[in-house]
């Protein structure tokens, strides 16, 4: 499993691909992985909060709401294990990712400036 979701990570993003290694750390650190064979979605879970680390679709699948069944998923996942927040940060310039996150009830909460290679990053959360 972690070999196919390397290769879909670098088809989502050829720029930064992460390895097997990385989803395997991932794993040890304590995150949990949704994936299909076109989209995986990774979070962890720190008593009642959870992080989105990343969200990728294969880019032949996207708009087809895998995105947000993987979101729906999670965040079902996150309060069967008494999560009721959940954060994450997207790059300002990724206007299809922000959308999905905003269609789906996540609130721009800060800024990190300059977190993406010079790019700003929206911190945003949910109450769950």
């Amino acid at each position: 499993m972690l070999k196919e979701l390397a290769n879909l990570h670098k088809i989502c993003f050829p720029h930064k691909p992460w390895s097997e290694k990385d989803f395997a750390d991932l794993k040890k650190s304590g995150c949990d992985i949704i994936a299909s064979q076109n989209g995986f979605i990774v979070w962890r879970t720190v008593t009642d909060e959870a992080e989105i680390i990343t969200i990728g679709v294969h880019p032949d699948a996207r708009e087809t709401g895998i995105a947000t069944a993987m979101l729906k998923l999670a965040e079902t996942d996150i309060k069967k294990h008494g999560g009721k927040k959940v954060f994450l940060e997207v790059a300002k310039n990724n206007i299809p990712a922000l959308s999905l996150y905003e269609h789906n009830g996540y609130k721009p909460i800060g800024c990190r400036p300059k977190y993406y290679d010079g790019i700003d990053a929206v911190l945003m959360e949910k109450e769950l």
